[in-house]
């Protein structure tokens, strides 16, 4: 992520997946203007 914009780069989101952190995924503001968490399946204990 850069100063310049709130939203990380896809490949620090993929990185983030791997690590097992959990990412929001935006939707467009001009739509609902919504988030979305997601996190890997298999980093995921019940």
């Amino acid at each position: 992520m850069d100063e310049q914009t709130p939203f990380a780069l896809i490949e620090d989101a993929i990185e983030r997946f791997r690590r097992g952190e959990m990412v929001i995924i935006c939707d467009d503001e001009d739509r609902e203007n919504e988030g979305d968490l997601a996190i890997a399946a298999d980093k995921v204990t019940p």
